[in-house]
């Protein structure tokens, strides 16, 4: 309500007459002052006047206009309006022009009126409030930051409950702050692969450090979201960590366009061994067709036919391996991280290069025995070996020795390159005797792009492509190089922990035989008449289809039985996939192997999602074919 005043008298000693409005707040150290409706300051304690630098008779002679910033104005004089009417009271903010720049004043306004009613001045008692209002911005904008950032932001207690995510996070993830609290979802979880990453997340952040990775995650579209993934803590004013930060980027199509650039460079560095392929296979199949020939040379010695079928059949398993080898390395293949023997896949490839590199380039092997296995992708690892050897080749343009050896070494003597010193490592180095670099070129070896072979020789990709599938494996790489002695390049990759050896396969036994009854699908009349011939001669009753659609005639037939079908892929009419939806559709219980020369990643994709388990790679050895054809007969029916 309003307060009730007398009209003022004189002022005693020179003295403002409306200073005694301003009653108690006269001496206050909170400011007041007391103005008329037009604006004009009638009278202002010392608190008010020493904001402004002004002394109290001063300020009398001012309006309230001229200490006013200029953008409110408008909103005092709606101020002293409202104030005319009931309750007479209220409180409003401004901006007001100090020497010290602006600053904001809070007020609290009460209209003074005499006894009559009538409103004779207004009375504002406040306090500076610039602090307050500069961290309520700070913290406005702040706020919106969070909300509006392009990374998704999730808060969570010391027990990873959510306590705050942002737009980003539930439009990535599809879920929103009472979704994630009413269905408990750990959202610090998401992505990791097994409990063993995830303990050792929680082992990193709960110590206090900050834990780095790239998580992949399924969207409710069923797309994998790849995301760069950063958790820290959060510490209170004792240093105490009251919360969990975690940051998570899209990198998608980060991902997507490193892909595909590492399947570029890898059918670039293929193309480099086109040549030497093409001589290596020249070479088998003129010991195949030698030998065959030979034996079809009138009546030879059983022994030495028994010793050119050897000769052949031993060329043929060298062909199926090289075939092996370069579809293993060419195609598009997940990540999958499995134990891998760094030994052998060196040796493998070195009998693979030393056949198509110049004879002038001469290989060796320094490896330890019995190195421990490798926790990695053994197709990029493939890769990581032939780029450095291609690299090697081309700094000894005039011929040159390569040295590819192994070693173990503990993390704590490599500190120095960012090793952990509680993970032992395996040392891959690739030595070679050419030209060297100088240093301002090996500061530029890594950069995409970034080549000193002159013309079109090379892209610059290939070490590139080898320090992201490095990086990738949580490992690093260090280069040596003396212009004129040569470069080594030691790659450092984490050892797998606890990890089992790959099997070795059994050794071949005799053909097992049975009564059952089988059709063969293929479109290659020579393997239809090898399978069927075997299989007969082994008490199987053979029936076969040179294509698709006559399997599936065959097999849509309820007057024929089968016991099981053996399915080739590709074939004229009807794939092998179509064959078998039929069969699942018609004969659901019946057993199918599907054979295949070159079974892609979304061809298998396609047949596990029909069920289908047994899958045979051609060339295939008899005997081993008959051992999966007797597991198929006498395991249960899918």
């Amino acid at each position: 309500m309003s307060v009730v005043i007398s009209l003022p008298a004189a002022g005693a000693n020179g003295n403002s007459p409306f200073e005694a409005w301003l009653g108690v707040w006269a001496a206050s150290a909170d400011m007041a002052y007391c103005r008329d409706l037009n604006g004009k300051i009638l009278a202002a304690n010392l608190a008010f006047a020493r904001k402004f630098g002004r002394s109290t008779t001063v300020m009398s002679d001012l309006r309230v206009a001229d200490l006013l910033h200029a953008d409110d104005v408008g909103a005092m004089q709606g101020v002293t309006a409202d104030l005319t009417r009931p309750p007479f009271r209220m409180n409003a903010e401004h901006r007001w022009m100090t020497p010290q720049g602006a600053r904001w004043f809070a007020w609290e306004e009460t209209a003074m009126r005499d006894e009559t009613g009538t409103i004779v001045a207004i009375r504002a008692v406040g306090r500076d409030i610039t602090r307050q209002r500069l961290a309520e911005e700070q913290f406005y904008r702040l706020s919106r930051a969070v909300e509006q950032s392009p990374v998704s932001i999730v808060i969570t207690d010391l027990d990873g409950r959510p306590q705050y995510v942002n737009f980003k996070y539930t439009a990535v993830s599809g879920h929103t702050l009472e979704d994630i609290l009413d269905q408990k979802i750990e959202v610090l979880r998401d992505g990791h692969p097994d409990a063993v990453s995830f303990e050792n997340f929680w082992t990193t952040v709960r110590a206090g450090g900050e834990w780095r990775g790239e998580l992949s995650t399924t969207s409710r579209d069923g797309g994998i979201v790849w995301e760069s993934v950063k958790v820290s803590c959060l510490r209170g004013p004792t240093g105490d960590i009251t919360n969990y930060l975690c940051l998570r980027e899209d990198i998608t199509e980060r991902k997507k366009l490193e892909h595909e650039l590492r399947q570029a460079q890898k059918m670039e560095s293929l193309g480099t061994l086109a040549g030497g392929i093409a001589h290596d296979f020249n070479n088998l199949l003129a010991i195949i067709n030698g030998y065959a020939e030979f034996c079809q040379q009138g009546r030879q010695e059983p022994a030495i036919l028994q010793k050119s079928l050897r000769e052949i059949h031993r060329a043929a398993l060298r062909a199926s391996g090289l075939v092996r080898q370069i579809l293993t390395f060419s195609r598009k293949t997940d990540v999958r991280f499995s134990p891998v023997d760094v030994n052998q896949l060196s040796r493998d490839l070195v009998a693979l290069l030393a056949e198509t590199f110049p004879r002038t380039v001469t290989f060796q092997l320094d490896l330890q025995d019995r190195l421990p296995p490798l926790l990695a992708d053994q197709n990029q690892l493939q890769q990581i070996v032939l780029n450095l050897c291609v690299n090697a080749r081309d700094a000894m343009p005039s011929g040159g020795s390569i040295v590819l050896s192994t070693r173990t070494h503990p993390g704590s003597g490599l500190r120095h390159l960012g090793g952990d010193a509680s993970q032992g490592y395996a040392c891959l180095a690739v030595a070679d005797t050419g030209t060297g670099m100088t240093p301002e070129v090996r500061q530029r070896i890594f950069e995409p792009f970034f080549t000193t072979k002159q013309g079109n020789q090379g892209t610059g990709l290939g070490l590139a492509v080898v320090y992201g599938i490095v990086v990738a494996h949580h490992g690093f790489i260090d280069v040596d190089s003396t212009p004129g002695v040569g470069s080594t390049f030691r790659v450092y990759l984490p050892l797998a922990e606890n990890a089992v050896p790959v099997p070795v396969a059994a050794g071949s036994s005799e053909f097992p035989g049975g009564t059952e009854s089988l059709l063969i699908v293929d479109d290659e009349e020579s393997l239809r008449t090898l399978l069927s011939t075997a299989l007969t001669q082994k008490g199987y009753q053979t029936r076969t289809a040179a294509s698709g659609l006559e399997a599936i005639e065959l097999v849509s037939d309820p007057s024929v039985k089968f016991d099981a079908v053996l399915l080739d892929l590709n074939m004229p009419g009807a794939s092998g996939i179509e064959v078998l939806k039929v069969i699942r559709v018609c004969r659901p219980s019946l057993r199918v192997m599907v054979i295949s020369g070159h079974l892609t990643i979304e061809a298998r994709t396609e047949f596990e999602q029909l069920g289908q388990r047994l899958f045979v790679q051609k060339p295939y050895k008899l005997d081993e074919f008959g051992r999966n054809l007797r597991t198929l007969l006498e395991n249960a029916a899918p």
